[in-house]
């Protein structure tokens, strides 16, 4: 499970469209008090922050629509609680270009 700190323009498809499924479920784990992967670190710093996560789902959205996608899976929005900022990483920005550098992929980073 891996939510991206980088701008969504930097992703390629398989990236942005991997966040965007596991930001949802990250989601339902967080406002419907799921256990698979309650205690995950990328849901641990997401806690007390589903204002940040759904900005980061809107900017994903953003980002679909302007590659032609259709979204039809909206967040609720009255659940989006707490810090607007997400200031807490399981890897720091930096670390995470790398990780996409490795990857070989179309990402832009």
């Amino acid at each position: 499970m891996r939510i991206w700190d980088l701008h969504p323009k930097k992703l390629c498809r398989n990236h942005l469209l991997g966040e965007h499924r596991e930001l949802h479920a990250l989601w339902v784990i967080l406002t419907k008090d799921k256990k698979a992967y309650a205690h995950h670190p990328e849901t641990n710093r997401w806690r007390g922050k589903l204002k940040a996560l759904y900005l980061r789902h809107e900017k994903l959205v953003r980002e679909m629509k302007e590659r032609g996608y259709l979204h039809q899976s909206n967040l609720d929005k009255r659940l989006a609680k707490g810090s607007h900022l997400q200031r807490e990483y399981v890897d720091s920005p930096e670390r995470q270009v790398k990780i996409l550098k490795n990857k070989k992929c179309s990402c832009q980073v």
